[in-house]
């Protein structure tokens, strides 16, 4: 079989997105998602009902993604999905479908690990986009993950520093929920930064060791703040609500640079790479670019649609197994694989 001419259809439902791609050697031809609303009115993702809108989507979603790419089932070469890290009963959902399909058309099926792909999404091809060169440095940011990832070849991956408790996107959704801002929050957050005065509240750093994160007490902090001052000032928030979220916005990015930038100076890599979806803020985009100018880095941010979740970033994971010989190695997954909800890089 050429593996010059490859069809891979990507499944990915790891939270509350459901997506599929359709991918042709590294090229994507389509890349759908579906969003769920039912989460906004709590405030947060509810693993049943996420799982349940997935059971609703994924056909459809699928079935939308061959239409837009103009392919047809049996053109397809392999079905890639997401096995983890992610909720569980969303997994099942995904796991399940692409097991099913790949068997009912006797192709290969290939699991892929949602982090790993954060990472890889910088090499699918699209114009006007850079792709790292080995070995960089890649720091995945998201609702549920905070990683700096030493990156030596496709599937070498070694995890430098992480999250001792919350990630960065919990902090940025948690603090918007105590402002009183709808879920999800963190966008919110940087669309008021943006018309704001970054230095006009402090709010103290954590101190971990080395290259490790913590947020939890920035989330405290933020609330002993949120109650102080809305106790001497019922409309505190909304007299000065840009200047507390460029606040808030200018110390979570400062905690991130700062083990940026320890990464960079112990490991001597200077090509760095962001990934996931907090990699959308402007702040952290800003902050990587004038690192470039100021320390002589080499920075790599995703194309905008590949920060989030979506199935265009398992699709190329699958399209490098497909073709690279780590398939040789290890051999295609098979129906016995399991869905994980808690999965190493």
């Amino acid at each position: 079989m050429s593996k010059n001419n490859t069809y891979i259809l990507a499944i990915e439902s790891s939270c509350d997105d459901t997506a599929a791609a359709v991918l042709y050697n590294d090229k994507t031809l389509a890349n759908v998602v579906a969003g769920q609303a039912v989460h906004e009115q709590y405030g947060g993702v509810v693993p049943e009902l996420a799982s349940r809108a997935h059971q609703q989507n994924i056909v459809p979603v699928v079935h939308e993604a061959l239409r837009k790419a103009n392919v047809k089932k049996e053109q397809l070469n392999a079905v890639a999905f997401t096995s983890g890290p992610g909720l569980m009963g969303s997994l099942l959902v995904g796991t399940s479908f692409a097991k099913s399909l790949a068997m009912g058309l006797n192709i290969p099926l290939i699991d892929v690990n949602h982090m790993q792909a954060h990472i890889l999404a910088h090499f699918i091809d699209e114009e006007g986009f850079d792709k790292p060169q080995f070995p960089f440095l890649a720091m995945t940011i998201s609702g549920g993950h905070t990683q700096i990832v030493r990156v030596d070849s496709y599937f070498e991956m070694t995890v430098l520093g992480q999250t001792l408790d919350d990630a960065v996107g919990e902090a940025f959704d948690k603090s918007a929920k105590i402002l009183g801002l709808p879920y999800p929050g963190g966008p919110l957050i940087d669309k008021y930064a943006q018309l704001g005065n970054p230095k006009a509240y402090k709010f103290t750093k954590p101190k971990v060791g080395d290259l490790d994160f913590s947020f939890s007490g920035l989330k405290t902090a933020v609330l002993y703040f949120y109650q102080r001052e809305l106790a001497a000032d019922p409309d505190f928030v909304e007299k000065n609500r840009n200047d507390i979220c460029a606040s808030i916005q200018y110390t979570i990015v400062n905690i991130l640079m700062d083990k940026l930038k320890k990464a960079v100076k112990q490991t001597g890599i200077t090509q760095v790479a962001i990934g996931g979806g907090v990699s959308a803020n402007s702040g952290i985009r800003k902050a990587l670019k004038d690192a470039e100018s100021k320390y002589g880095w080499k920075t790599f941010v995703p194309k905008f649609e590949y920060t989030t979740d979506n199935a265009a970033m398992i699709g190329i994971v699958g399209y490098l197994k497909y073709t690279q010989n780590e398939l040789e190695a290890t051999g295609y997954a098979n129906t016995q694989v399991m869905a994980q909800s808690r999965l190493k890089l």
